[in-house]
């Protein structure tokens, strides 16, 4: 465990087309952020790709493949270079799916996304063997600049 943290707020606004994940991806790598994480989303997509919470031992990764229109329900989970995130989105009848981010989600007409980042504090994904997946780990960086 690290922390506790002191964090920096971003907002990022996309439009029709984008993809948030590359977006997200390219965001963190310009601003340089070691520990970013997704705080609250709001927006529609057209596409998304997800793994199932399902899996088994046989069948790690049940996924599918989704091409509507989705209201964005919720999007949390941390930004780096192998992203851990979670979505919920809400099709136009009301009823929800959700699971682990793969790719393609695509843009409707907005995202409007809210980004924070632990000072001093770096998040990597590194195999965890008690449970043979890997997982989010967070470490303390010794003498972090102060960011401006």
């Amino acid at each position: 465990m690290a922390g506790p943290s002191a964090f920096s707020v971003y907002a990022l606004r996309l439009g029709p087309g984008e993809d948030i994940v590359t977006s997200l991806l390219k965001f963190v790598e310009d601003k340089k952020l070691k520990a970013p994480f997704v705080m609250t989303c709001v927006g529609s997509i057209t596409k998304a790709t997800l793994r199932l919470a399902n899996a088994t031992a046989s069948n790690t990764n049940q996924i599918i493949h989704l091409n509507e229109r989705f209201e964005i329900v919720s999007l949390v989970g941390t930004l780096n270079k192998a992203p851990h995130l979670h979505i919920c989105l809400s099709d136009k009848d009301g009823k929800t799916v959700g699971g682990h981010v793969i790719s393609d989600l695509e843009v409707f007409t907005t995202a409007e996304i809210v980004i924070g980042e632990c000072t001093g504090l770096q998040f990597t994904r590194e195999m965890d063997d008690r449970t043979v997946c890997i997982v989010d780990h967070v470490t303390r960086i010794v003498n972090a600049p102060k960011r401006q």
